[in-house]
């Protein structure tokens, strides 16, 4: 996703969290407001990168099978991350860190460039069901046999945290892109709404006035793997990249952890089952399948827009 049609407004990008930051505010403000995202970003990924081998998230993964007292910070999105996959049933799973590996996602998405195809025999998910946490000491102790990884939902978090930095700093106006998962506040100088491209289908411009989106993808994080491609979205009921029908699914929700979720679980379900997630949940959504025309979901992104 992009920003277009913007005028009298000050961009700031940055690399972190394996991805591209990009923070849009008005041009009068204050550049202490965008450097404290940029730590922000920076203080989130030296705690929950599953890349860096000296991370909290490293550690806990080290310490598999053993109590681990995590900090407010870990727990906090690590408690998140399991109230997702109860809501969705483990379509959301956060216990697929060795699939990841298995399947090539081994470093930070820059460096994976062709790996060998998947190795032995795939371990589905499920076992978050298993980890323990305890609230009062913020001990974690997760199974023996599985990994965390909490890239997507991170990220999310992460750009709700930012939005709600600048409006500490009284900022009233402002969009922050995690690759283009997004959050909004306020509305754009001399625009009514935020105008958002939407990459996977066509660059086409949906208007936001408030809130998040949030886009999950098999072609954003592809890889050569063997003889194919692969990509970084595991199916938990088979351990292998996903193979649902579906190629991305676009959503808006209040936040962005909420989009990112929901994005997720519903390209994990394929074009139907998605889609019925998606109603039920009551988010306006772009579903797009592998074959066929993309679906709308809900009043937005067609019709009125999404407020």
């Amino acid at each position: 996703m992009s920003t277009s049609g913007l005028i009298a407004l000050r961009e700031a990008s940055f690399p972190a969290m394996g991805t591209e930051v990009s923070v849009v505010v008005p041009s009068a403000t204050p550049a202490g407001a965008t450097d404290r995202v940029r730590l922000l970003f920076a203080r989130w990924e030296q705690v929950l990168s599953r890349f860096d081998c000296d991370s909290e998230l490293s550690r806990l993964n080290d310490a598999a099978g053993s109590p681990f007292r995590a900090s407010p910070l870990l727990f906090r999105v690590l408690q998140a991350a399991l109230r997702a996959a109860r809501a969705t049933d483990g379509l959301f799973d956060p216990a697929l860190g060795g699939q990841l590996v298995a399947a090539g996602y081994d470093r930070d998405f820059p460096q994976v460039r062709r790996r060998p195809g998947p190795q032995g025999h795939a371990t589905c998910g499920g076992a978050w069901r298993r980890i323990l946490m305890n609230p009062e000491t913020r001990v974690v102790t997760i199974p023996a046999d599985c990994a965390i990884d909490l890239g997507g939902i991170a990220k999310g978090m992460a750009v709700d945290a930012a939005i709600a930095g600048l409006r500490d700093c009284a900022v009233t106006s402002a969009l922050v892109s995690a690759g283009g998962d997004l959050r909004v506040i306020g509305r754009p100088p001399a625009h009514p709404r935020w105008g958002i491209a939407l990459d996977e289908v066509g660059g086409r411009v949906i208007a936001l006035s408030t809130g998040a989106m949030a886009t999950s993808s098999t072609s954003g994080r592809a890889w050569r793997a063997g003889d194919g491609t692969s990509h970084h979205l595991i199916d938990p009921d088979t351990g292998r990249p996903s193979a649902s029908g579906t190629r991305a699914v676009t959503v808006a929700a209040r936040t962005c952890a909420q989009a990112e979720v929901a994005a997720k679980a519903a390209l994990l379900a394929g074009p139907l089952e998605g889609a019925d997630l998606l109603r039920r949940l009551g988010l306006p959504a772009i579903v797009v399948p592998h074959h066929g025309d993309p679906v709308t979901i809900g009043e937005w992104p067609e019709g009125r827009p999404w407020t």
